[in-house]
């Protein structure tokens, strides 16, 4: 650990908070339906879209409505790429002659842009066709993160209502969540990349000479705008195999910025704009002030992890003073790698600079168990508000048993209906994830796929599911997960920790709508204070990360206890 790599990190993190409040206050604007200084431009694009459409944007849906809205949309989508995938060998745009993919990666794969998982069975420069990386995973990119904007949109809009069943109408959500929001910052940002060397081209290689005289086919293709909004969006997906490793898609110091800097902001300006639209600016900056003390607190303790070296490699020469570089970037160096790790797990984004896999055991436990904390650091664009929002009812039920007084926050009281829909909601991902991985564990189709047995065994196929529940996409690198049986319920897992969570977010929004508001009185437990950010954390930690804890001792701990003895499987 040096001062310099901390100083790093705190430049991209002030940058984000930089960003957060005017961004934050124009997305409230834009959800409010109220005019911004795109509107003279976009507002005409947003009418003839609703034209088309047969969209009447006055008409707005109960819980159910929006619901159902999500649903057939996601499913048209989910069927489109599919199809898309399958047949990609007879369409244009695929100057490689790729074939199409198999049934199950193909299943796998819509499954994962359209739940924006990302989770990548394939190497994107040697399976994808221009078309499907452009028409198929980026359009996808756009549409399944505006939907969980608009699901968050949703849950707003109960805490801000009183006395009505509507949340707002899905459709118009997710056109301006796409249209003033992820597009106009993703052609800035795509356009940043050019400048920085990232490609964007149709051409499907080129020839270059090293310094030996051999000859070498480099992949290229329309990386910077997949690029762009794969930050932006959280998404994840790479168009390289080595993602955000790849010098192509991350050439610089200055491109791995901006790429945490895109990552962090939109999700964080949606917790601000919470605020903003239900008039209170403090209760946001209390739920983000959650989320930046436990990022930070992540980040350094990657950092501290990977600082030491392995004992493993130090028995075999390598100096421990240089730390545990193994599967890093010299260019990004540690200090931005484990931020980077921390970020990218802390939200649903999934993208890495740096082989998880090759961190040390207890570096490589921290973003595990930030993925099984829910994503909501500040979590995926949008579905880390509402998932961080759903924490909020528990730890409102927590307090108000505490003092013997019904739960309130803001203004709603939390009854029964309410915390049974937050506890199916939170169960969800344990039981997705530790119910396949037991069954990968022990089944000759799942352990058949281990690179390295024992404890990192396990922390593969651990780290597979809980990515592909938490929808964040990203792996431990070990696992050979392009099989049928992966390909399938990683799918599967990936389809729950999306749908199975949304829809009872989306009840709990019905619900709270559906309340009078109450005024603040003395005995008003306050959820905008230093107290409630600590019970909140409290609350997180317990429910969201505790159930995992024998599961991670078989795996990351005891790996750390056997690397200490200088040992290996």
């Amino acid at each position: 650990m040096s001062l310099i790599g901390w100083l790093q990190i705190g430049f991209v993190l002030v940058a984000v908070l930089v960003l957060v409040r005017p961004l934050g206050l124009y997305m409230a604007r834009v959800f409010s339906g109220e005019r911004t200084f795109l509107s003279p431009v976009l507002a005409p694009v947003e009418r003839g879209f609703y034209a088309l459409a047969g969209v009447k944007p006055e008409r707005e849906q109960s819980w159910l409505g929006y619901a159902l809205g999500v649903l057939a949309f996601s499913t048209a989508g989910f069927f489109g790429l599919y199809v898309l995938l399958r047949v990609q060998n007879y369409l244009p745009l695929n100057p490689q002659g790729f074939a199409g993919l198999a049934p199950d990666l193909a299943f796998n794969t819509a499954v994962s842009f359209v739940t924006n998982t990302n989770w990548q069975s394939y190497g994107g420069e040697t399976t994808m066709s221009h078309l499907s990386q452009m028409l198929g995973l980026t359009v996808q990119n756009f549409v399944s993160a505006a939907t969980g904007i608009g699901v968050a949109m949703a849950l707003t809009r109960a805490f801000m209502r009183s006395g009505v069943s509507e949340l707002g109408n899905f459709w118009v959500d997710l056109t301006r969540a796409t249209l003033y929001v992820l597009l106009p910052l993703a052609i800035v940002v795509a356009l940043a990349f050019v400048t920085m060397g990232v490609p964007q081209s149709l051409d499907a290689s080129f020839v270059a000479t090293t310094l030996e005289g051999a000859q070498q086919t480099i992949a290229t293709g329309p990386v910077a705008s997949q690029e762009a909004i794969k930050q932006l969006g959280t998404n994840g997906g790479g168009f390289f195999n080595t993602n955000a490793a790849h010098p192509f898609e991350n050439p610089t110091a200055f491109s791995n910025y901006l790429q945490i800097i895109a990552m962090l902001t939109v999700s964080s300006a949606l917790v601000y704009a919470f605020g903003q639209m239900v008039g209170s600016r403090r209760q946001g900056c209390a739920l983000l002030s959650v989320t930046v003390i436990m990022l930070v607190v992540s980040t350094g303790a990657i950092y501290w992890a990977e600082s030491f070296g392995n004992p493993l490699l130090t028995a075999v020469g390598v100096d421990p003073m240089l730390g545990n570089m193994e599967g890093k970037e010299v260019r990004f160096g540690q200090a931005m790698s484990a931020l980077y790790a921390a970020v990218t797990t802390g939200l649903s984004n999934g993208g890495v600079n740096a082989m998880h896999g090759s961190l040390t055991p207890l570096g490589g436990l921290v973003p595990l168990f930030l993925m099984q904390l829910g994503e909501v650091l500040p979590g995926g664009v949008g579905s880390g508000l509402y998932g961080l929002l759903v924490f909020a009812i528990l730890a409102v039920f927590v307090a108000g048993l505490m003092v013997g007084r019904t739960p309130e926050f803001l203004g709603k009281k939390i009854e029964a209906r309410e915390m049974k829909l937050a506890m199916l909601a939170v169960l969800i991902l344990p039981l997705t994830i530790l119910g396949f991985t037991a069954v990968s564990a022990v089944a000759e189709w799942g352990t058949n796929s281990i690179l390295t047995p024992g404890p990192h065994g396990l922390s593969e196929i651990l780290y597979a599911y809980t990515s592909a529940a938490a929808n964040n996409g990203s792996a431990f690198g070990g696992l050979t997960a392009n099989t049928p049986w992966y390909n399938t319920t990683l799918g599967i897992a990936m389809l729950l920790g999306r749908f199975a969570y949304l829809v009872p977010v989306l009840a709990i929004a019905g619900a709270i709508a559906k309340k009078p508001r109450a005024a603040v009185s003395s005995g008003t437990f306050p959820t905008d204070r230093p107290l409630f950010v600590g019970l909140l954390i409290g609350i997180i930690l317990i429910l969201g990360g505790l159930q995992f804890f024998p599961a991670l001792a078989l795996g990351p701990i005891v790996e750390h206890f056997v690397m200490l003895a200088g040992q290996s499987f």
